[in-house]
This record gives structure tokens, C-alpha cells and sequence, in this order.
């Protein structure tokens, strides 16, 4: 009866208004209130809590959102049974209504999944020179954006289904097996495949965030991994994004897989003259003074000789990619600068035999022809 009443008291009163732009107003009024509301509560909180509570602003930036959502669906649902309206707009204003309690639900599980997620990570900073970090950084975020996945289709679906025509079409869709439902899941291959292997690279961890990878002959570090791809920051700067599965279906080089630390090669052609055991001692001593080196490898050995020179392979290790890639840049220009001022005897060379004219070399040498009457050895450096 109380509401009968109101309703003739507003029909007194706004008879001349069209009963439909007063239930919407009602409806817009309620939402410019809730979110008023929201706004003077937010700066309450803040006045009074916000120096001395720093995570209940964090709190309140991260669910603004989903609250502001929240409140001005309650505001609509208790304006709404008492606006003036007709069978015409009170129906899609419900529907509506409904769906966007759908979207509040998904939303706000979006805002736990990611909150909880940077929660945990915050005990796991530093993922350069941490390998456990690595490990559950990257294990946290592909969960994350699975789960993120996850929880939008099926908002999504639930939101859709709450209309007659798409839920009849969506039930005969899966139900049946016919071309439709053939397109659609060869439309979604692709999603699934990456989603899968988003969960296998979580679990197995072939990649991990800030490995070091050589992928189609690109030497870059993982930056990203999101749901569907892999993002690599290349050595130059460039971004090469990568698909989830290609890390499952193809190989690639994982320069970090159980360690940051990496052992770099240094390759040098001397003479045959050169004093290995000397510029082995030298690289030792070299090496120790270098802050690029982690004190585990260091070694120099003849790998190869040719007819010409003898090849010289350095090792020295270092703590990650970037710092050996560094220190073998260093040693190789020092140990060009010993070897061309300490002993530049060892320099690589190329030999000649000179045979002066008109000193029986015919006789000595037959069946040479004679040799020109200059000649000049040529030296390679």
C-alpha cells in the first residue's frame, strides 16, 4: 500500500511529466549519488587513514573500479522498483541490471587473481641475479593471465547466456557437431594451444623472466610472458614476440636454464714463435683484476693449428649474459694489446722463401726456374 500511495503521490505531482524519463532519471540520479558517495568516502579514508595506513590507499586505487560498480548497482536496485516505468524500459533496465552484476562478479575475481599475485611477488624483487625468483615470478605471472583469461570468458559466456536467442544458439552450438562447431573450435585452436602451453611452460619452466635465449638466431631476454605470447627484448633493443607454443614445438637456446652464470669464448690466431704458457699466466693474472669476473673459469688452450697460425681459445666466466659478453669484449682487446707490445714476435705472420739470382741455385734447386732478381717477403698483421 506504501507503495501505491508514493506512486500516486509522484503521479500528482509529475503528471505532466512522460513517466518514462522519470523512472530514468531516477535511475541516473541514484548512480550520480552512489558515485558521490563513493568520492566523498574515498577522501574521508584518505584524510584520516592515508598517512598513517599506506596499503588502504594502494587498496582503495585498486578497487575503485569494481566499488564504484558496486554501488551504483545497489543504488539502481533500490530505485528501481519504485520508478515509473512500463513493461517497455523496466525490462532491458533489469536485463541490464543483471548482466552488469555479472561484470561486478568477474571484475572483482580479476582484482583478487591480481592482487593476490602482487602480494606474493613482493617477497620476489630482485630477478636478475635470483634464480628461485625467476622461477616463481615467472610460474605467478603465467597463472595469472591464465586465470585472468579464464575468468573474462567465462563472464563473458554467463553474461551472453542470460538472452534467450544466445543461449538457445550457444547451447546448440556446443551440443551439436555439425560445420559451425568445426569452424569455431579450429577458430580456437590457436588460444587453446597457447593457453596449454602457457600452463606446460608454468609447470616444466623451459623459460623463465630475464632468461638469456637465442631464438631465430636473435640472442635477447625474456621480458614478458603473457597468456598467449612471450615477449623477447633483444640485445639492440627490439622486441620479438613469440607465441606460447613455439617454445613447446621448436628448439631454441636457453643460455640460463639452471644458472645465470655463463662461460664466454675468446678466440686469438698467433704465430708459431707465440709464448702460450706466458700469455696463458698473463690472462690469469688479468682476469683476476677484471670486477666482471666471478672468480670460477679461466683457462686458455691451443684448440687448432694451420699452416700459418696456431689458434688460442680463452674461457672466462662470468655472473649473467650481459656482464660476459662484456668481459670477453675487455680480455679480447687486452690480449691484443699484450701480444702486439709484449710480444709482437707472436703476431700472426705470413712466410716466404727468398732466393737470390746468380749464386747456383740452379744447381741447387734443378729444374726451378730462376728466381727474379728481387724479391720481397710479405708479412700479415
Amino acid at each position: 500500500m506504501d507503495r501505491q500511495a508514493l506512486m500516486a503521490d509522484i503521479d500528482r505531482m509529475f503528471g505532466w511529466i512522460p513517466s518514462w524519463f522519470i523512472g530514468l532519471s531516477l535511475v541516473a540520479g541514484a548512480i550520480l549519488l552512489a558515485l558521490s558517495v563513493y568520492r566523498l568516502a574515498v577522501w574521508l579514508l584518505n584524510r584520516a587513514f592515508g598517512t598513517r595506513l599506506p596499503l588502504l590507499s594502494v587498496f582503495i586505487e585498486r578497487t575503485s573500479g569494481p566499488a564504484q560498480l558496486a554501488l551504483c548497482l545497489a543504488a539502481v536496485a533500490l530505485v528501481l522498483p519504485l520508478a515509473p516505468l512500463d513493461d517497455a524500459f523496466r525490462t532491458p533496465l533489469t536485463r541490464l541490471f543483471v548482466v552488469a552484476f555479472i561484470a561486478l562478479i568477474g571484475w572483482i575475481s580479476i582484482r583478487v587473481v591480481d592482487m593476490s599475485a602482487a602480494r606474493y611477488l613482493q617477497n620476489f624483487r630482485d630477478v636478475t641475479e635470483n634464480f628461485v625468483a625467476r622461477k616463481h615470478v615467472t610460474q605467478v605471472r603465467v597463472f595469472t593471465r591464465v586465470a585472468d583469461t579464464i575468468i573474462v570468458v567465462i563472464t563473458v559466456s554467463t553474461a551472453l547466456m542470460t538472452f534467450d536467442s544466445v543461449r538457445q544458439y550457444g547451447v546448440s552450438l556446443f551440443a551439436s557437431a555439425g560445420a559451425a562447431g568445426l569452424i569455431v573450435g579450429l577458430a580456437a585452436r590457436p588460444l587453446l594451444s597457447n593457453l596449454i602451453a602457457g600452463v606446460q611452460i608454468a609447470i616444466t619452466q623451459p623459460i623463465r623472466i630475464e632468461d638469456a635465449v637465442i631464438i631465430e638466431n636473435e640472442w635477447g631476454w625474456v621480458e614478458d610472458i603473457a597468456s598467449t605470447y612471450v615477449v623477447i627484448r633483444l640485445w639492440d633493443w627490439r622486441r620479438m614476440v613469440v607465441p606460447l607454443s613455439y617454445f613447446i614445438e621448436k628448439p631454441f637456446q636457453n643460455w640460463t636454464r639452471d644458472t645465470a652464470s655463463l662461460i664466454g669464448v675468446i678466440a686469438l690466431h698467433v704465430d708459431y714463435r707465440a709464448d702460450v704458457p706466458r700469455i696463458r699466466h698473463w690472462l690469469e693474472e688479468a682476469v683476476k683484476e677484471s670486477k666482471l669476473w666471478d672468480g670460477a673459469v679461466v683457462n686458455l688452450q691451443v684448440i687448432d693449428a694451420d699452416s700459418r697460425t696456431i689458434e688460442l681459445r680463452a674461457l672466462v666466466s662470468a655472473r649473467n649474459a650481459p656482464q660476459s659478453w662484456d668481459l670477453r669484449c675487455e680480455m679480447r682487446e687486452k690480449l691484443i694489446a699484450f701480444i702486439r707490445d709484449e710480444m709482437p714476435e707472436a703476431l700472426p705472420r705470413e712466410r716466404a722463401i727468398l732466393i737470390p739470382s746468380g749464386r747456383g741455385d740452379d744447381a741447387e734447386f734443378p729444374g726451378r726456374p730462376a728466381a727474379p732478381e728481387k724479391m720481397r717477403a710479405s708479412a700479415r698483421i
